[in-house]
């Protein structure tokens, strides 16, 4: 899937919002390493991410390959700075109108508008896709994630209080949230 667009954040600079490919899995990579070690709130530690750059330069031709699947990258300056994504539920006719969205910011750019810009871009890469509904986990005393998803949308459908288990804090309660993309009469 395809998805490209310039905007201006809030600090004045300008950041491309694009979809990765192969040419990306270094710098892809070396974001997504550091993103995961700035913030307990993501699924995993930095240590654990066994991928090679090889091995994502691949994972993002295959989703800008895909006709309903993406990974966007945020670049300012020319740099990585984010990521978000979807990713089907599956092809069961049960699941097929249903995605997954996952997205990490690098701590120094928390604030400037990437976040809702890289959200807005999936959710309307979704759409463009055909699901009904995109879904997503947040640790719940991550109170701007929070507040973002709300605002772009998303409503809470649940709540796990012993979602992710945290190195450094112990439990972490996880927050299901949702939003219809396209209303659907069954």
């Amino acid at each position: 899937m395809k998805y490209y667009q310039k905007l201006t954040l809030n600090d004045g600079r300008e950041c491309i919002l694009r979809n990765g490919d192969a040419r990306d899995g270094q710098s892809a990579l070396a974001d997504f390493i550091k993103t995961h070690s700035e913030t307990d709130n993501l699924l995993s530690y930095p240590d654990e991410i066994t991928f090679t750059a090889e091995q994502e330069a691949a994972f993002l031709q295959a989703k800008a390959d895909s006709g309903n699947e993406v990974e966007i990258l945020a670049e300012v300056d020319g740099q990585v700075v984010g990521t978000a994504g979807i990713e089907s539920l599956g092809n069961k006719a049960k699941l097929r109108h249903r995605c997954d969205f996952g997205i990490s910011v690098e701590k120094a750019y928390w604030g400037c508008g990437i976040g809702r810009a890289l959200t807005d871009a999936c959710i309307a890469c979704a759409k463009e896709a055909g699901y009904e509904q995109m879904e997503l986990q947040v640790v719940a005393e991550n109170d701007r994630a929070v507040r973002m998803y709300e605002k772009a949308g998303f409503v809470e459908f649940g709540r796990n209080p012993r979602g992710f288990k945290s190195r450094r804090t112990g439990y972490q309660e996880v927050v299901y949230m949702r939003i219809e993309l396209i209303l659907s009469s069954k």
